[in-house]
């Protein structure tokens, strides 16, 4: 038996009804996906499903006799900068998890701004606007790239229908303008918000979730994994993203593009060398960070908050230090820097200036919002029957899933994570 996972039923319809999956039998179920958004609900979700939810949940996952087949993460944003990358731990997630991942993502969104008018001081002038076409950032590519070589799992991306390539140079003759230029199911009521099924990207998708649902019939759910990227059907989307990649970046080094053109790399020692002033009575910052002699430091510029800088942090694992299935097989530490970063040779060390007031008590803040869900210092008298089981998984995964997602993945991926009055830090 198949069970489709969702977080919207409309989208969950749309991959049953158009893969093979419409002649199995098939049960739907809500997906609830943390503890921290549904703390009534969570807990039922089986733990082979928490296991792909652990950073961020996709919007769909597929599963045959308990065990995930496939993920699927679709998305109307336009996809620039880091914007793209926001939903990466989603894909990450899955892939850690030897789940195949797939990503629907828009080659382009219509975004209208505002013009920026001259000053008149003679009248006020009306505002304009004028429309443009926001296109994927190309290294997002590259990143689902190097999650599939490092875990040997698809990680695939298919377009989201739009007119982009018609109407490139002319935004505003979009059929679609309305809707940013993107195309969605014209069965609006049995697929609200759905990608046009009729598009060549989607058909493509669904000949892969087809090859994938047979190969799990004719091998079974683990075996079929091993085989996956040797398809004829995945290798050529996944030759089609790396020619996508050439023919967007063109010759732009990947280090100029977002995010890593916000990363900065530093000797491993400029780092001990800040963190040197918490180190007391003995104690020394940890082995992990003094194992690798260089660090990518990713600077988020800005006021703490979640996205998009989880799924951009992500990425920049796999895309500068990741070698291996863990964090242990980085050759670069990776560290987050809330703040103005500045490199100080001359002292050997950085610095974390203060510009849009992020502090440490921003991050413990957040942590502590989240600990009013911790059911673990209540007595067994306290509790209702109905937080008996949650409070077992609790107890089991302590506050994993409870836990709103930026501070899931920051906590995850940083070997540090540095404010301008503090800083936290792993030693193992």
């Amino acid at each position: 038996m198949y069970r489709v996972w969702y977080s919207t039923e409309s989208f969950a319809d749309f991959i049953i009804d158009h893969t093979n999956l419409k002649n199995e039998n098939v049960v739907k179920q809500k997906m609830y996906e943390s503890d921290a958004s549904h703390p009534a609900k969570f807990h039922t979700t089986p733990d082979h499903i928490r296991k792909i939810l652990y950073l961020d949940a996709p919007d769909c996952i597929v599963e045959k006799d308990n065990e995930p087949v496939f993920s699927i993460e679709v998305t109307t944003e336009a996809g620039t900068g880091h914007n793209a990358f926001q939903r990466f731990a989603r894909i990450a997630a899955a892939a850690e998890n030897g789940v195949p991942a797939f990503y629907i993502y828009p080659e382009g969104a219509i975004i209208s701004r505002k013009k920026r008018n001259k000053p008149d001081t003679t009248k006020q002038t009306k505002q304009q606007y004028f429309s443009k076409w926001d296109e994927i950032n190309p290294l997002i590519f590259r990143a689902m790239d190097a999650v599939m070589s490092i875990y040997d799992i698809p990680a695939l991306l298919y377009y989201f229908p739009s007119d982009f390539t018609q109407y490139r140079g002319k935004p505003e003759a979009s059929p679609n303008y309305a809707n940013k230029g993107l195309r969605f199911d014209p069965d609006i009521v049995r697929y609200t918000a759905c990608p046009d099924s009729s598009d060549s990207s989607m058909i493509r998708m669904f000949e892969a979730l087809n090859e994938i649902l047979e190969m799990t019939e004719r091998y079974g759910v683990q075996p079929a994994r091993g085989k996956l990227l040797k398809n004829i059907r995945i290798r050529k989307q996944k030759d089609f993203m790396q020619m996508e990649f050439a023919k967007k970046a063109g010759d732009a080094p990947i280090e100029t593009m977002s995010p890593l053109s916000a990363v900065t790399f530093v000797p491993t020692k400029y780092i001990l060398q800040y963190l040197s002033k918490y180190e007391h009575s003995g104690y020394k910052v940890g082995e992990l960070l003094r194992s690798r002699e260089e660090t990518a430091v990713y600077q988020c510029n800005a006021q703490f908050r979640g996205d998009p800088y989880p799924g951009a942090l992500a990425a920049i694992d796999y895309l500068s230090c990741r070698e291996g299935r863990t964090f242990e097989e980085r050759r670069y530490n990776l560290i987050l820097v809330f703040g103005a970063l500045t490199v100080d040779h001359a002292h050997q060390t950085i610095m974390v200036a203060d510009e849009h007031h992020s502090t440490i008590q921003d991050f413990f803040s957040a942590v502590q919002s989240c600990a009013k869900q911790n059911l673990l210092t209540k007595n067994y008298d306290e509790l209702q029957n109905k937080e008996i089981p949650r409070y077992l998984m609790q107890v089991r995964y302590g506050s994993t899933y409870s836990k709103v997602k930026h501070i899931r993945v920051y906590s995850y991926f940083s070997d540090a994570i540095l404010f301008p009055d503090g800083a936290l830090w792993r030693d193992a």
